[in-house]
């Protein structure tokens, strides 16, 4: 059995280490957003203006938690229910 309050705290740090990183590699290098958008999602698209604030790092580190302790929920609760 996976201890899922173990790994749901476990999965917020790692998602906030990975999204304050993002979020500084495109504040010190603005031209890493559309690279990263041609080279690793194989797409260019006009990304309009660039908007850096305390809202939008705040809300984007809230927004990416939920999604990724969503995510990490789902596969323990499965792979504590499927039994081989």
């Amino acid at each position: 059995m996976i201890n899922i309050t173990q790994l749901l705290k476990v999965t917020a740090v790692w998602i906030s280490i990975v999204y304050v990183v993002c979020f500084a590699g495109v504040v010190l290098f603005p031209g890493i957003r559309p690279a990263f958008m041609q080279y690793a999602l194989h797409t260019t698209v006009g990304l309009g203006e660039n908007v850096m604030t305390i809202a939008t790092f705040v809300s984007g580190l809230v927004i990416w938690n939920i999604i990724a302790l969503l995510a990490v929920g789902l596969f323990a609760f499965l792979f504590n229910r499927i039994k081989t």
